[in-house]
This record gives C-alpha cells, structure tokens and sequence, in this order.
C-alpha cells in the first residue's frame, strides 16, 4: 500500500500517516529500460552502418530515446507528491507537500473531521474527501480505486475510534 501508519516519536501525535504515489519503476529499473530500448531500437542500424541512410535515420532514434527518457523523468517528478495526516488530542492536521514544492495544509478538531466517499462525481471513482471547520479537503486522490477503498475504511475506523 502506498501509505502507511507511522508511530511518531513525538508523544504529543497519537497517530500520522503517509500517503504517496506508487511508484512501479526504479532507478534501476529506469536505466535498464533505456538502455535496453536504445538497443532494440539501433539494431536497424547495423544493416546500414557506414552509409549515408545511417546518419539520416540515427538522429532520429536518438530523439526517440531522448523523448522516452524526458517523460519518463517528468512523470517521476510529478509523482513526487507526499501527503502527512497528523492527529493529535486536539488537532487534525493534513499536510500536502506538491510536486513542485509548494505546500498545502488542512487543520480541524479531530472530533469534527468526517470522512466521505464520492463513488462519482469526483475527479476520480471512490473519490475520498475529509471535511471539518468549514472546508472539505482531497486526501489520496492518486491512489489506485481500490487502495482509495481501503483508505476510506481506514480513515473512517480510526476517526471513529477517536470519537
């Protein structure tokens, strides 16, 4: 799962969780589909090494693999989202760190906080919203549907709990 529950070792927190995107291609595995594209797709290449059809078709394949690289890298970034849900006694605080680093923050009373699930008419299915002291507040939105599932279920029992 793409978030977790963190025991803080600030003893002021009863309980904080992480959210993020998942991210299904490491480092590793990033250089290893490049390296491995750029091969499949010089082989070509061989049949007309030394030729002038050699320099017409070889900018080409490198602005292919230069293409797949850049967006490859800019989707890693975009994905580097992280949302904090920190509960204390008497305060909730939702914490969403942007790709871009820019910061959004949510407070409320924990007692107050109630949480919904919008089946449609979200921007995705089962979108989840936390609302309290007057706003109402996207919390996991990237998640696949069924991890949005479970993150409802979570987060409705553990503010059940608190109440």
């Amino acid at each position: 799962m793409p978030y977790e529950w963190n025991t803080p070792s600030d003893t002021s927190v009863r309980q904080q969780m992480d959210l993020w995107p998942y991210g299904s291609l490491p480092n590793k595995g990033f250089a290893i589909f490049i390296m491995t594209t750029f091969t499949f797709l010089s082989l070509p290449l061989y049949a007309v090494l030394g030729t002038k059809v050699f320099w017409g078709l070889f900018p080409f394949i490198l602005l292919a693999i230069w293409g797949i690289w850049f967006a490859l890298r800019k989707n890693y970034k975009d994905r580097s989202i992280l949302e904090r849900l920190t509960i204390r006694d008497e305060q909730c605080n939702l914490l969403r760190q942007n790709p871009k680093g820019d910061t959004q923050s949510w407070d409320c009373n924990p007692f107050w906080v109630r949480v919904h699930l919008h089946e449609t008419g979200g921007p995705v299915p089962n979108y989840v919203t936390l609302s309290g002291n007057g706003r109402e507040v996207e919390i996991g939105a990237f998640l696949s549907e069924d991890e949005r599932k479970a993150l409802y279920q979570d987060l409705a029992q553990t503010f059940r709990d608190y109440r």
